[in-house]
């Protein structure tokens, strides 16, 4: 990684330690190379071959006038997990319905804030078979927006037996905790937003001014 002799860097080396999958390392680290002295690199300073043992695990969201995030492009063991092409779906339509919301959020966070995020997953088949994921979600500028795209991983911690003959149907969050070059990153238990709250610096942000742990 870039600056390893400075302060900053050396707390980037230790971000990356705590995310367990090696694409996530791996995209990460080249995420992290590539911005230079901008909070997150341009889409166009990607470079595939950089990442070429992570492009399975990686995908890459735009957003559409709605709002809504859709795959622009995901890598072949990402479409393993489900069976199918992704490029066209709404991210959150892979979630389960209470994780829907706070899905959301979280991408509003990666968008808004320039923030990355690396969260536990877990993804159940119509069978009932689990698996244990890592998702990391990252910002990217785009015609001088970092709104507009987000790039990401989503790799299994270990790869079951069923995988690629039982799709995976929901995906639910089990934990989150933000990264990126500005974050101290510290794991934090997710809980999901209800009763109209909203996930916000790792808070939920409740309409009336109140926040809570």
């Amino acid at each position: 990684m870039s600056r390893s002799g400075t302060g900053e860097g050396s707390n980037v080396t230790e971000q990356a330690r705590l995310v367990k999958h090696s694409s996530t390392r791996s995209l990460y680290a080249h995420w992290n190379e590539r911005r230079g002295s901008h909070l997150a690199p341009d889409r166009a300073e990607i470079e595939p071959g950089a990442i070429r043992a992570a492009l399975g695990d990686s995908f890459i969201l735009g957003s559409m006038p709605s709002g809504e995030r859709i795959f622009r492009l995901a890598g072949t063991r990402v479409c393993g997990l489900f069976g199918r092409e992704l490029k066209g779906e709404v991210f959150d339509h892979l979630w389960c319905d209470s994780d829907r919301a706070a899905t959301r959020d979280l991408l509003a966070i990666v968008a808004n804030e320039i923030a990355g995020i690396v969260a536990g997953v877990t993804g159940t088949t119509a069978e009932g078979y689990c698996v244990d994921l890592e998702l990391l979600l990252l910002p990217l500028r785009h015609r001088g927006t970092s709104q507009a795209r987000q790039i990401g991983v989503l790799a299994p911690l270990s790869v079951p037996f069923w995988v690629g003959a039982s799709p995976v149907r929901a995906l639910a969050l089990t934990s989150h905790r933000h990264v990126g070059p500005a974050l101290q990153a510290a794991p934090t238990p997710f809980t999901v937003a209800a009763d109209g709250a909203r996930v916000r610096h790792g808070l939920l942000v409740y309409d009336g001014g109140r926040e809570a742990n």
